[in-house]
């Protein structure tokens, strides 16, 4: 069996499909039952972020591999599998390893380094274990991943090569005033109650906020999450937990709105959202029809150069936003008086009145002529090249009155928010933009030499315990051997005393342990090298192991280490005492 990832994350899909890919708790559930249900699949984990959607498993064809995973993931996101392939990803064996670590340090997220992907990658493991859908390999992998993460963090600078997400996002709120400034003595609201919300409402109290209120469909998570924010010592924010329905009154209240959801639609629409700023006690009387001022516009300067007396062009008539020297000014005039609209574009002086008695003679003239005549003029500088129109000054917009943090994914804010005046919204695809060009840390390359470290260890692991199984199996038939030879001696010679027979058994032990010792010590060391599962094959076959036999010891460790596993968070659960 082999390590297989498909998904796609910022990195090879815009953030709409993202927003269209992404799966509910639901559909995360349904995906994992499915996937295991699936031929070439036998276990499972779905890690599902705000910016990636990868499905873990563990699969005997690759091939067959990709095409089922692929598909699964088209059919439980609702978005064709056509238009969903050319932004997936696929990595097997060593590369899934290698790209879980990465995940797990944080160097594949939007902002580098950030830690938060450590809590979703141990939600993920819980999933799956909590579905049945996790063996040997997923716990493996997903626990060595999150001690990877913790390692890079713990020995590395990799933190000060990003933040997590929120902090990234309220400084992009904030417009380069620190974070800490911003926040001091605004009110914000949060909706929902998760991991992403609640580190959001944990970040807004630190930054100063003086009041933060939780919005949540169950209200226990609510006033739990406003409970600890309250007692936190290190804070003196004011915080209540609401239900969803106050969420409209809330807005008229808010100075900062983050809002990250489970939700498939949107919470907060447009119109909504300009509801709350209109109903905002003191807001400014453009802010509360939500229209943007009239600009007040200083006017255009002149582009024309010089001064206009002599000239024999009808300004009036000369397209906005040209010169008056340019091409589409001189176009349809006679030779006589584009020659003297050059001679007074050089500087000189011409009689007006005998261009206006001239008519409409224009209408007659020669293109030829007047098209030599125009070249003539613009190699000598005379009439230089047509001009771009003046830029056409943007009204301004009003400050800020509302701010708009949106980390769900999909989008719980609708986008159209950002045109309402008064409001900012920096939302995924934003923070996408801006984390492009966030600078990377010298720390980076310490965690990627980690990270390879790590995944030839993994690997090294894994060969190594996929031969276990085949070394317990023959070790057990040579004691088989050893027991039914022993029995054949005293058959032969029943009248062995048992200070002999324990001798010769011992012996015979000895001899056969000698006889094994270095080639299951080697075939191990061989088997831990890449390539080396073939020797677990050889191994077998040399000795006729009956493979059933290979398997019930596979079956029985796995139920070992599971029990193992259960007494341990049975005696953390009783030293932990009730909650």
């Amino acid at each position: 069996m082999s390590l297989l990832v498909v998904g796609l994350s910022h990195r090879s899909a815009p953030v709409n499909m993202l927003d269209r890919a992404s799966l509910s708790l639901d559909a995360q559930t349904k995906l994992l039952q499915d996937t295991v249900a699936a031929e070439p699949a036998t276990e499972a984990a779905v890690l599902a972020t705000c910016n990636r959607i990868e499905l873990y498993a563990d699969v005997d064809k690759f091939h067959a591999g990709v095409a089922e995973l692929s598909t699964l993931l088209a059919q439980h996101s609702g978005v064709g599998l056509e238009e969903l392939t050319p932004h997936l990803y696929v990595h097997y064996e060593d590369r899934a390893v290698h790209h879980m670590f990465s995940v797990a340090c944080g160097l594949d997220s939007m902002v580098v380094g950030e830690g938060q992907i450590l809590g979703q990658i141990k939600d993920s493991l819980a999933r799956a274990q909590g579905l049945h859908t996790a063996g040997r390999l997923m716990n493996d992998l997903f626990q060595q991943s999150l001690r990877v993460g913790k390692r890079a963090h713990s020995e590395t600078g990799i933190d000060r090569a990003g933040q997590s997400l929120v902090t990234f996002g309220l400084e992009q709120l904030a417009l380069g005033t620190p974070v800490t400034t911003w926040a001091q003595g605004k009110k914000a609201l949060v909706i929902g109650a998760g991991s992403m919300s609640s580190l959001a409402a944990a970040t807004l109290a630190r930054a100063g906020v003086a009041e933060i209120v939780i919005a949540n469909r169950t209200a226990d998570r609510a006033e739990r999450l406003a409970e600890i924010l309250t007692e936190d010592d290190g804070t003196d924010v004011m915080a209540r937990a609401v239900p969803m329905e106050s969420v409209p009154f809330e807005l008229t209240r808010a100075d900062v709105v983050v809002s990250c959801t489970g939700a498939t639609g949107l919470v907060l629409t447009a119109e909504a959202i300009a509801a709350g700023v209109e109903g905002r006690v003191g807001a400014q009387p453009e802010t509360v029809r939500g229209e943007v001022p009239e600009a007040r516009t200083a006017p255009l300067p002149p582009v024309s150069t010089g001064a206009d007396e002599d000239c024999p062009l009808d300004l009036a008539s000369v397209p906005p936003g040209f010169s008056v020297m340019g091409e589409a000014a001189v176009a349809g005039m006679d030779a006589a008086t584009l020659e003297q609209h050059a001679a007074w574009a050089a500087g000189g002086t011409v009689d007006r009145r005998r261009a206006a008695r001239r008519g409409g003679d224009a209408d007659r003239a020669d293109p030829e002529l007047i098209g030599a005549l125009a070249a003539t003029a613009a190699s000598v500088g005379r009439i230089p090249e047509r001009r771009r129109p003046e830029p056409v000054a943007e009204p301004p917009r009003p400050e800020p009155v509302l701010y708009l943090l949106d980390l769900a994914m999909p989008r719980d804010i609708d986008a159209a928010a950002h045109r309402l005046a008064g409001v900012r919204l920096v939302d995924i695809e934003r923070l996408a933009e801006a984390s492009a060009d966030a600078p990377m840390a010298a720390d980076v390359d310490q965690v990627r030499r980690i990270v390879s470290h790590e995944v030839a260890a993994f690997g090294a692991a894994q060969r190594a315990a996929h031969i276990t199984p085949t070394v317990v199996a023959l070790r057990t038939m040579a004691a088989d051997v050893v027991a039914g030879e022993i029995a054949r001696l005293e058959g032969r010679l029943p009248g062995l005393d048992d200070k002999h027979r324990a001798e010769i058994t011992q012996t015979v032990r000895r001899v056969v342990d000698k006889l094994l010792h270095a080639p299951t010590v080697r075939v191990k060391q061989l088997a831990a090298e890449p390539g080396g599962a073939g020797y677990a094959d050889a191994l077998r076959t040399l000795f006729d192991l009956d493979p059933e036999t290979v398997a019930s010891v596979s079956r029985a460790e796995e139920s070992t280490e599971k029990n193992a596993k259960i007494a341990t968070n049975a005696n953390i659960a009783e030293n932990r005492g009730p909650a």
